[in-house]
């Protein structure tokens, strides 16, 4: 009777908590969609910027997406660390074929910088011409309407930084095929409840447009490359200072690939330890954000309790049919959707395992984080 008593007590407000989150995200989605689409004509020139390293999955389909832009001016800037890199090929290759698509390609060498990310889009910045970059990742793919639609957004004045939202889409693997699933219904709920909340503090990759004045604003790659959440940290700096910061109407895909288990535990395992660095307390709420894994303790300590499962189980479908379906308009969601439950619980025990442990691998290198966010070798 103790354990039962205590088991409502402890887990009640929790579930009770959980029950809210997804309510909110529900109202969140329809926050977003509801927003007016800017139709103010803007056609200033964009650079994008994209760092490099190794053929990823799918890679080339990826970069051709950015070169058929339909966009009137517009350049394109690669960075690679060596000519021995076989992504250099590729873009030379590119490069021939959309000749008339202005590109610079280049070398960086060995980062000086832990943050050899930051350090590609510092030698990128440095060459753009234009003062509208659009900073996306190697896994991205994108309709031909992103410029045109990221350009419309930055026809207001005091917008400084946005981010567009993603929608992942894994390789054969089972594990990428799970961490998609959570991608596109777990994460993308904070991020809209977040906003609806307390707004635009922050930015999160893999593709963020920004005006190089507020990049300098913030203390330029230099000061952000000592985190490894460099992208957060820049929308939340961004915001500090006063400057626009929002979320980007245009969804773009996320090509996360095949990743056998043992890669995908170290790629969530090194997300989560950053997050808890980067947001402390955001991070700890992220146990109202994951809301079955607490229904089915209680319902294991408390069998009688199967009604507050039950409504769990559908509130959770519904937060996530409005963020997969509704803003994301996932196919995959809506045709696995057994598999929110399984990711559910594996990400669920990632949580508990981000708050154990400083240590991160990324590409290979080991890495220490600070208490800050900042990280070391």
């Amino acid at each position: 009777m103790l354990i039962t008593i205590s088991a409502i007590v402890v887990l009640g407000p929790l579930l009770l908590g959980s029950w809210v989150y997804c309510v909110l995200t529900g109202l969140a989605a329809r926050r977003y969609l509801d927003q007016p689409v800017p139709d103010a004509e803007n056609t200033e020139p964009i650079s994008i910027l994209k760092p490099l390293s190794g053929l990823d999955e799918g890679l080339e389909q990826n970069l051709r997406s950015f070169f058929t832009q339909d966009y009137p001016a517009f350049e394109i800037l690669f960075a690679v660390r060596t000519e021995a890199d076989p992504a250099h090929a590729l873009v030379q290759r590119l490069q021939a074929e959309f000749s008339h698509i202005p590109t610079t390609l280049i070398l960086t060498g060995e980062p000086p910088w832990p943050n050899a990310k930051s350090w590609s889009l510092h030698q990128m910045q440095q060459h753009a011409q234009h003062s509208l970059l659009v900073m996306s990742d190697s896994d991205i793919r994108t309709g031909d309407g992103l410029l045109k639609a990221i350009a419309k957004e930055f026809a207001d004045p005091q917008l400084a930084v946005t981010t567009c939202p993603y929608r992942a889409i894994p390789g054969p693997s089972f594990w990428s095929k799970l961490e998609a699933i959570g991608m596109n219904t777990e994460f993308l709920g904070g991020v809209l409840v977040a906003r609806m909340l307390d707004g635009m503090k922050f930015a999160v990759g893999p593709t963020i447009a920004a005006r190089k004045s507020a990049i300098e604003a913030v203390g330029g790659w230099p000061y952000l490359q000592e985190f490894l959440a460099e992208d957060f940290v820049l929308g939340n700096e961004a915001a500090a200072k006063g400057l626009g910061v929002a979320l980007s109407g245009y969804v773009v895909e996320h090509r996360i690939g095949a990743q056998p288990f043992a890669k995908n535990a170290r790629h969530r395992l090194r997300w989560c330890r950053s997050t808890r660095r980067s947001r402390p307390a955001g991070y700890v709420g992220q146990l109202f954000t994951n809301p079955m894994p607490i229904a089915l303790i209680l319902f294991a300590i408390v069998p009688a309790s199967w009604p507050a499962l039950l409504l769990t189980f559908l509130l959770r479908m519904q937060a996530a049919h409005a963020t997969a379906g509704l803003v994301l308009t996932d196919p995959l969601t809506k045709r696995e959707w057994p598999l929110i439950l399984v990711q559910d619980l594996l990400s669920f025990a990632f949580w508990v395992a981000g708050f154990f442990g400083n240590t991160i691998d990324w590409r290979g290198e080991t890495y220490r984080l600070q208490k800050d966010g900042r990280f070391v070798k």
